[in-house]
């Protein structure tokens, strides 16, 4: 009974999450890896496409970005090599 009305209450603020742990531990999942992987992925792809042509608004943008997901940048930087290319010998 008591928690019938809970979760009558809960509804209508969109707290559904708080009674399901389920819902709460995925989203927190979710939530952490992209966090931890997909955003720091797509910056090391983009840093590594755009070096050279990056202006210096987007380069400051970019560095704010490396700042606020630097955990999951420290956990790639192992096993990225983002070194340029150096000139080929003829």
């Amino acid at each position: 009974m008591m928690l019938s009305i809970l979760i009558v209450c809960l509804i209508p603020f969109g707290l559904m999450g708080a009674v399901n742990p389920i819902i709460t531990l995925s989203a927190y999942a979710v939530l952490g890896g992209m966090y931890l992987l997909v955003a720091p992925l797509f910056l090391f792809y983009w840093m590594n496409n755009r070096w050279n042509v990056m202006g210096k608004l987007e380069r400051l943008f970019i560095y704010g970005l490396v700042f606020l997901f630097f955990p999951g940048m420290v956990l790639f930087a192992p096993f990225l090599n983002l070194r340029m290319n150096g000139k080929e010998e003829s």
